[in-house]
């Protein structure tokens, strides 16, 4: 092992342990065949020895080709971000590049550093899941600096940058047709604040395809600016003045918030009110009653997003291209037909009638 003093082992201290030039070190680590095999085992001893490891930047600017690719999401404890990551990074490892992964935690201030940071690195793009859409900090910043980039999630077609996103339009009227035809007259929309671009789409949608079909129905909207715990006092206080049929949670914490609530009342669902989330999740369909889901295509947009990246590190004049990911609808246990459903008698004037 080389001495604490030198720290990690470069090209320089092989070539003199092995008794041959830092060009020799090079060619046998490159697997070129024209060194003598003496030396190849030299070479082959020392790297062990020193437990020597080919310093990636080093070698990246030696050939002017920058092999580190700079992802950007929100947060990684969201299962959504958390699995797109993962997939992302497997890409990446398949194609030669390593990942630098940051998280701007829901701050466009933080996003804008972030950008800084991955253009000081010098990482050859980025995959940025914005704060807030294509118009953001970060987005702005990128297009300025004019780093190579693919936008994911909040985001709509743009003229700088791919973009590849779920469907959220098609997926939230999917939802607002379903609980239309399923008879619910009163839905709640919850969901934190409108930052997001998807949650906007989201939103937007249900309310247009209502207003389009011509449905009965009313159709509140709950968002709250804070944390999640402004949500839950938001949504308890909104249960204390009125009780809808249905409500579609925009993001996958808040389908947790609602059920929670729900056990805190001992209110009963679907029975009492029906639960439709966006975004699905393992615990989703284990839990009881099984939540009705949109899932989102989360394999399939880090698939693109990575196959437009690239493209792009190599064609840097391609077209810039809007890629939507078509979410799929999974039915549950938590949704329940009002015109087909036998409801007990105190059920009716529990809907009816709401505490309060």
């Amino acid at each position: 092992m080389v001495s604490n003093n030198v720290g990690r082992a470069s090209i320089h201290h092989v070539a003199n342990r092995a008794g041959v030039s830092a060009a020799t070190v090079s060619k046998v680590l490159r697997g070129v065949k024209t060194v003598k095999p003496a030396n190849v085992e030299k070479v082959l001893a020392a790297v062990k020895e020193l437990d020597y490891r080919i310093d990636p930047l080093a070698s990246d600017l030696r050939r002017a080709k920058r092999r580190i690719i700079g992802v950007i999401i929100p947060e990684l404890e969201s299962e959504f971000f958390g699995r797109l990551t993962s997939r992302l990074e497997t890409l990446a490892e398949a194609a030669g590049y390593s990942l630098a992964i940051a998280t701007s935690q829901e701050s466009e201030e933080r996003e804008l550093k972030l950008v800084e940071r991955m253009h000081d690195w010098r990482v050859a793009g980025t995959i940025l899941a914005p704060v807030r859409s294509e118009r953001g900090l970060g987005a702005t910043a990128m297009k300025k600096i004019g780093m190579t980039a693919v936008l994911v999630d909040r985001v709509v077609a743009n003229d700088t940058f791919d973009t590849v996103t779920a469907d959220n339009a098609n997926a939230s009227a999917q939802i607002a047709r379903k609980l239309a035809e399923a008879g619910h007259k009163h839905v709640l929309l919850l969901g934190l604040n409108e930052v997001s671009k998807s949650l906007r789409t989201r939103i937007s949608a249900f309310r247009e395809e209502i207003e389009k079909s011509g449905a009965e129905m009313k159709v509140d909207l709950l968002l709250a600016e804070g944390p999640l715990d402004d949500l839950r006092q938001a949504f308890s206080n909104y249960l204390d003045e009125t009780r809808p049929t249905a409500v579609f949670s925009l993001f996958q914490r808040g389908t947790l918030v609602v059920l929670s609530e729900f056990r805190r009342r001992a209110i009963q669902c679907p029975q009492d009110i029906s639960v439709v989330g966006f975004d699905d999740a393992e615990w989703m369909q284990a839990t009881y009653p099984a939540v009705t889901a949109v899932v989102q295509p989360i394999r399939q947009i880090a698939e693109r997003a990575f196959e437009r990246l690239l493209l792009r590190i190599e064609t840097p004049q391609s077209f810039a291209v809007c890629q939507l990911q078509p979410c799929t609808f999974v039915e549950r246990e938590s949704l329940v037909d009002l015109k087909t459903a036998v409801l007990r008698p105190e059920q009716n004037r529990r809907r009816h009638n709401p505490p309060g």
